[in-house]
């Protein structure tokens, strides 16, 4: 990150203590020499998304599993790979992992980083556009997504994809109490209205 980009994450709008009341968490970690909002968004991350093992039903049993499943997904940020990502956790697990165990690796989908440039044209004309609906200044932000299409048209085609989002905090992206603040929504059809015509 550049120190422009860390004065604005400097700028968001979010303390810790909002975070640890958002999140439902004890305490924040992470490398201390960066912000939270930038270990969430702009830093390589490795996540755990599911685990299976052994017996998870009511009750107790004492039978030890045989075996163990996770499934872990790793954000990227430019200069890394998916490619060279996998070959560093095979060689990381061929390291450390206990010879008593058999283990398998097994890579089930790819979709490298992209980031666009802030001063853009794109871009530009996008924060103007919001800054006329909501009458503030945008927070230009690095989040983390997987959306395989932006890296391919920035790879081929040499096209920047512009993305923001309308959605709040407490909007439960992803989750199955999804949802959609409505008068937030209509105005980011708003700023859409004017990016269209400040985009030439």
């Amino acid at each position: 990150m550049t120190k422009k980009e860390h004065e604005e994450f400097k700028r968001l709008p979010e303390s810790n203590k909002e975070l640890i009341a958002m999140t439902g968490v004890p305490a924040l970690w992470g490398e201390p020499q960066f912000l939270p909002s930038e270990r969430t968004g702009a830093r390589p991350t490795l996540e755990v998304n599911g685990l299976l093992s052994g017996f998870t039903g009511q009750g107790s049993k004492t039978v030890l599993p045989a075996w163990a499943m996770a499934k872990i997904s790793c954000r990227l940020v430019p200069d890394q790979t998916p490619e060279e990502t996998f070959k560093q956790m095979k060689a990381y697990l061929k390291k450390n992992a206990p010879k008593t165990i058999k283990w398998e690796l097994i890579n089930l989908h790819n979709a490298g980083a992209a980031i666009t440039d802030s001063n853009s044209a794109g871009v530009q004309a996008l924060a103007k556009a919001l800054k006329a609906v909501w009458g503030k200044q945008p927070y230009f932000r690095r989040e983390g997504g997987s959306i395989g299409s932006v890296v391919l048209l920035q790879k081929y085609v040499g096209a920047d994809s512009l993305l923001t989002g309308f959605g709040l905090p407490d909007d439960n992206v992803h989750s199955p109490n999804e949802r959609l603040h409505l008068p937030t929504w209509y105005k980011g059809i708003e700023a859409f209205t004017h990016f269209f015509y400040n985009f030439k």
